[in-house]
This record gives C-alpha cells, sequence and structure tokens, in this order.
C-alpha cells in the first residue's frame, strides 16, 4: 500500500508504505520488508523523508512489533482502529 501527498511534484512525496494482511499475525518480519522497500525506493531516488511503514492487520500484532510502534518505527493498523478511529 502506497500512499502520496500532493506538494507541487509530478508523484507526490511518499506518506506512506505498509502492507495489509487480513488472515495473518503480523511481525517484525514484515516491518523489516517494509524496511528494505524503502531503501529501493529512496536508493531510486524517491523521497522517503516523510514515509510511515504501516502495517494493517486483521489478526493482530506480535508484541515484537507493537513494542516497535512504540518506539515510532511503524503505524499499526487493526480492525478497531480501521472501524472506529483513534
Amino acid at each position: 500500500m502506497v500512499v502520496r501527498g500532493a506538494v507541487g511534484q509530478d508523484n507526490g512525496v511518499l506518506l506512506s508504505l505498509g502492507e495489509a494482511k487480513w488472515d495473518q499475525v503480523m511481525g517484525v518480519g514484515h516491518l523489516d520488508r517494509l524496511r528494505h522497500v524503502e531503501s529501493l525506493l529512496a536508493g531510486r531516488g524517491t523521497d522517503t523523508s516523510a514515509v510511515r511503514l504501516t502495517c494493517y492487520s486483521g489478526a493482530g500484532f506480535t508484541d515484537d512489533l507493537r513494542a516497535a510502534e512504540a518506539k515510532g518505527e511503524v503505524v499499526l493498523v487493526d480492525l478497531e482502529r480501521l472501524y472506529g478511529g483513534e
């Protein structure tokens, strides 16, 4: 999942890069993949300075991934947050 915002650039600034899983508990491996993709995009010249890595899951998240969220490394969106907001 990619979210871009228009700020005068042709493609806009990359604001969010995420992955969604309906029936899978997401863990740090998912975050590592997102970090890798962010690195590849940055290497190709994409401005990733504003990007927020985001995991969406219908089944939940591991404790390690929740700890990464507490450190501001990732945004986690579960069903409650998706349908009810914060």
